[in-house]
């Protein structure tokens, strides 16, 4: 460091003369003087070789856990919607949420209005038209069922007689062959066929009945709930005016309102979509960590239950739906809600691990660098199984070796604790330096 006195000597000589020149030679002497001087100082003070330094991590057995992200959203497959296309005001409301009902259960009186009395009236008039329908084929069958027993009594006591079987039990063709055995036989067959034709007309009217009773529910002054469970959603109280809604018709015919929903105690389920490369990977049965956008200080377990591996196009994007289950059945769990999801596809226990960062490869051959008495050496290693940050290592290397994650070259002077100041600071500013957090070697 004697050059920096000599340097300052040199200068003070130097400005004595230049202080005999013109004010702007002045200035500009000024100028090459620093310029000069920092310079300088500057290759003095680089002109110590860097060292890099090396950030590392311990070879070490544990478990590989190699998962699968993909978001997607809460599904309604375990809520029913209750909905209504009468107009009016509510009379009375039996159920509160929270409430368990069964399927049928009534949940809402309304007190119609005109025109849905009329839509009540016409679906009344129709279900007990069904009805009448259905009681009269079931008359009609009693009749034909008593004929056709009746025919049968005939042609039996007919065709067992002495004219029509012989003492031995056989029949006998030759007199079965006449008019009277052939017109008793068919009496009993037509009687039959008209019988089970019959049937077929209950069935028929059964099917109509249920159909007219299923318009008349949904036009009736009484909301029933379409499956059992727990209400939920729902607003209706004593002297709510629900009006007609046509939001939904292009033909002026009113269309159903949710006035609830039912939740059951099936277990939610989440629908995600998974990419290509995913797609091979995840098989029904993978457990699941899910965590939910609007509830992110909590994490919930699933189960993968199916994968369509059709997949279809969207954009240009091809997409994999797939289906995972809660393990159970949270309670701040709602439809529709964002979620995102971790699907476990491998788990390796007792394995060699490393940091993936320390892993690089060249033409095909996968290598890393270890530590040996402080310097840097190359081998090659077989790598297994692969998780974002964690790499399995099969051969070429053994537990307790310190993996080189990343190398950084520093210079000497910017590890010096607080820096140091330049000699011309009043022109500038200072030189500091920056740290790192892990384990990290210096050669």
């Amino acid at each position: 460091m004697k050059l920096i006195p000599l340097l300052r000597s040199k200068l003070t000589v130097t400005a004595q003369k230049i202080l005999k020149l013109p004010r702007i030679a002045l200035f500009i002497a000024a100028l090459i003087m620093i310029g000069a001087g920092w310079l300088f100082y500057s290759k003095v003070l680089n002109s110590k070789s860097t060292a890099p330094t090396y950030q590392t991590a311990i070879a070490e057995k544990g478990t590989l856990v190699v998962s699968t992200s993909a978001s997607g959203q809460v599904s309604t497959d375990n809520t029913k919607s209750i909905s209504t296309s009468v107009s009016g005001v509510v009379k009375d409301v039996k159920v509160k949420n929270g409430d368990l009902v069964s399927q049928g259960d009534p949940l809402v009186e309304i007190e119609l209005d005109q025109p849905s009395q009329q839509n009540y009236l016409q679906a009344l008039s129709s279900y007990q038209g069904a009805k009448n329908s259905l009681d009269s084929a079931q008359n009609q069958a009693y009749k034909l069922q008593a004929d056709m027993f009746s025919q049968w009594d005939t042609f039996r006591d007919l065709a067992t007689n002495s004219t029509y079987q012989n003492s031995d039990g056989s029949t006998n063709d030759v007199n079965r062959a006449l008019p009277e055995f052939h017109i008793a036989q068919n009496n009993w067959l037509a009687s039959e066929a008209a019988y089970k034709n019959q049937t077929k007309v209950i069935a028929q009217s059964q099917t109509s009945l249920a159909s007219s009773s299923l318009a008349l529910q949904e036009s009736s002054p009484t909301i029933y709930a379409p499956i059992s469970g727990t209400v939920s959603g729902l607003s209706l109280q004593k002297g709510t005016v629900l009006s007609a809604n046509t939001s939904g018709s292009t033909s002026g015919t009113t269309s159903s309102r949710v006035v609830a929903s039912i939740k059951t105690d099936a277990h939610p389920t989440i629908s995600v979509n998974l990419t290509e490369i995913d797609v091979p990977h995840v098989k029904p049965g993978n457990k699941v960590t899910i965590t939910i956008d609007s509830i992110p200080d909590k994490s919930y377990t699933g189960t993968v239950i199916s994968v369509d591996t059709v997949g279809g196009i969207t954009s240009g994007v091809t997409a994999y739906p797939a289906v995972i289950q809660f393990d159970d059945a949270p309670s701040d769990i709602y439809p529709n809600m964002s979620a995102q999801v971790s699907i476990i596809t491998n788990t390796k226990d007792n394995v060699l691990l490393i940091p993936a960062s320390a892993v690089q490869n060249t033409n095909g051959q996968s290598y890393i660098q270890i530590l040996k008495n402080g310097s840097p050496t190359q081998i090659d290693v077989e790598i297994g199984a692969s998780s974002d940050t964690q790499t399995e290592i099969v051969s070429g290397l053994t537990g307790g070796e310190e993996v080189i994650t990343s190398t950084i070259s520093t210079s000497n002077s910017t590890q010096q604790t607080g820096g140091q100041a330049s000699p011309f600071s009043s022109f500038g500013g200072t030189r500091g330096g920056s740290g790192f957090s892990g384990q990290i070697r210096t050669r």
